[in-house]
């Protein structure tokens, strides 16, 4: 029996990548900061609407959000020059060491009673500013280390990290939130990933792997790659829809569990654990899906997120709500590992860093822009109907999706799946 079960474990596709000698010094550290980014979810958008007027809750929750975002796709356009020659460990640590020391500002602020709205904006704002890099580089560490068949599960090793602290994280902020106050659990943050920007320094040795943007790159050397292939430009056609779409539900949720269900920390924290508990599990399978053309399985991802959304914007019952929400999650588990895999895999090497940065440049503005329209629609049509509104936009982008991939595509244009995008070994 124990024989069987070790040949299960070493024929997953996880194994190299839990085994690899440099991955596994530095995994610890990512696990570490996920939690910390599972905290923050909750806490970003409390500490907001505490600081912010009554009357004006949504402006500012919308405000935090992007705020925790938006700097992230200014800085991989404006910064690319700086950042030219640096290895995908480099440019994550950076970005770890920026948000260590930007977020613990926060809790040090309100200590001292000089914290106002203005100000904890301005500090996500600033924390953020290399998230977009930071990003490009762990997942650039990930195709420098492994062996490309191995890039699908090196993603879900990491999305699966960062989905579990979704489950654990929010609970944890709320028990600090309730025991101390949402400045505490940003302090908690703050530590997380001062961890993880000395793990990217310690347990990767410099000149590991390749290295990172080639000297001399163009800021817009990632967006002319981008837009040289047709698939890739297509892909994150996709990918800000769904991030834009969804945007205005991370607004509408908090404020449907405060204002509409009069409820607590708790309760928000259910929806967000719920989402969690449903995306490790899809990140968990995500490794199995090499064998799948990844482009329609992606736009599936986004179809199915749609239409798991409608019961939200529908009041159903809490528990009913929370089982939906992690329906979404389920969905969404794999659509980061899936969307990153297919950019390893026809971006140039050289280029990675740039051509990652330049997609969490557009997502970025996604985001922000999709949390910042959600202000308006919640005072147009309440919380409850913007979850509905954002339910239908995505159900509508993965079928538009779906129905332009099945037109006939012209002589000598490829897929990602025929320009060698499937995972198959």
């Amino acid at each position: 029996m124990k024989s069987l079960v070790a040949r299960a474990v070493k024929g997953s596709p996880y194994w190299p990548v839990l085994t690899h000698p440099l991955l596994r010094r530095v995994l610890p550290g990512i696990g570490v900061s996920a939690l910390g980014g599972g905290m923050s979810s909750l806490a970003v958008s409390w500490l907001a609407m505490e600081l912010a007027p009554a009357d004006h809750r949504a402006a500012w929750v919308a405000a935090a959000v992007a705020a925790y975002t938006l700097p992230g796709a200014v800085g991989a356009f404006l910064l690319g020059g700086l950042l030219n020659g640096r290895s995908g460990a480099q440019l994550a640590g950076w970005d770890a060491l920026l948000r260590a020391g930007a977020l613990a500002l926060i809790p040090l602020v309100h200590v001292l009673g000089s914290l106002d709205i203005l100000l904890y904006v301005a500090l996500l704002g600033l924390s953020s500013v290399l998230s977009a890099w930071g990003k490009a580089g762990r997942y650039t560490m990930l195709s420098e280390l492994l062996d490309k068949k191995d890039h699908l599960a090196g993603n879900s090793v990491v999305n699966v990290m960062l989905e579990l602290s979704t489950v654990v994280g929010p609970l944890l902020a709320a028990i600090v939130i309730d025991r101390g106050g949402p400045e505490y659990v940003l302090a908690l943050v703050a530590l997380s990933f001062a961890v993880l920007a000395a793990t990217y320094r310690f347990a990767i040795p410099r000149g590991s792997g390749q290295e990172g943007v080639r000297a001399g790159a163009s800021r817009s050397e990632g967006f002319r790659a981008i837009g040289r292939d047709p698939g890739l430009l297509g892909l994150l056609a996709l990918s800000f829809g769904f991030f834009l779409f969804f945007g205005p539900s991370s607004v509408a949720i908090p404020l449907y569990v405060v204002e509409d269900l009069q409820a607590s920390a708790a309760t928000l924290a259910g929806f967000y654990t719920a989402f969690g508990i449903g995306a490790v599990t899809g990140a968990l399978l995500t490794g199995y899906l090499r064998g799948l053309p990844l482009m329609p399985t992606t736009i599936c991802i986004v179809l199915g997120f749609g239409l798991a959304l409608v019961p939200l914007g529908l009041g159903l019952p809490v528990a009913v709500s929370w089982i939906s929400f992690g329906v979404c999650g389920l969905f969404w588990g794999p659509f980061p590992s899936t969307t990153t895999a297919l950019f390893q895999n026809s971006a140039p090497a050289a280029a990675l860093p740039q051509v990652l940065a330049a997609r969490g440049a557009v997502t970025g503005v996604a985001v922000p822009l999709g949390a910042m329209a959600g202000a308006p629609i919640v005072l147009a049509v309440g919380a409850q109907g913007t979850l509905l509104a954002s339910a239908v936009c995505l159900t509508a982008l993965g079928a538009a999706a779906l129905l332009f991939r099945s037109f006939p595509r012209r002589p000598g244009k490829q897929s990602p799946e025929e320009a060698g995008q499937d995972m198959r070994p």
